[in-house]
């Protein structure tokens, strides 16, 4: 399953901390794992369940947003030479791992994805964090996975969190219509 996941996710090997790299990775595959889905579930998985018969599914939408995010950073970086600081490393494990959650909060019903139970009580921001934080990611990716949905909204965000939640909204905001 690593391998596939691999092959979904190449902007895993980005991530140029090996051991943060591996910890993303274990978190994904540990996650499908516990959740019962498999490679094949993630190409049929929509990224919401709140755009009815969205095409776009899991795998698509964490790339968009992974690439989306890593495009902000290089941008504010060029621009604001010395103003920011970005810890690229966590922007990428935070941006894959945004969500992760997704995975407890859906389950599949006569051929159709909804809510879990799980994902009632729990949504994905706290639920991936949460999954995030027992797998010993570093806080701050903890903290962009947290707080890159309306679950961070005032509160204070890392420079990370805010590229993630920005760059999460501008391809869920397109999309919708």
């Amino acid at each position: 399953m690593r391998k596939q996941l691999e092959a979904l996710l190449p902007e895993l090997q980005l991530i140029e901390e090996t051991d943060l790299r591996e910890k993303t990775i274990k978190v994904w595959v540990e996650a499908m794992e516990r959740a019962g889905w498999g490679i094949k579930d993630l190409a049929e998985m929509p990224f919401t369940l709140l755009i009815k018969h969205t095409d776009v599914n899991l795998v698509t939408h964490t790339r968009a947003v992974t690439l989306a995010a890593l495009k902000i950073a290089e941008v504010l970086l060029a621009q604001y030479p010395g103003k920011i600081a970005i810890q690229r490393d966590h922007l990428l494990s935070g941006a894959i791992l945004h969500d992760v959650g997704k995975l407890f909060e859906y389950k599949r019903e006569k051929g159709e994805f909804v809510k879990s139970r799980e994902g009632e009580l729990l949504r994905h921001p706290i639920s991936g964090a949460a999954f995030a934080f027992a797998h010993g990611l570093p806080q701050e990716v903890v903290h962009i996975i947290a707080a890159h949905s309306k679950e961070g909204d005032g509160s204070r965000r890392t420079v990370e969190a805010v590229i993630v939640n920005h760059a999460d909204f501008v391809n869920f905001d397109v999309l919708k219509g």
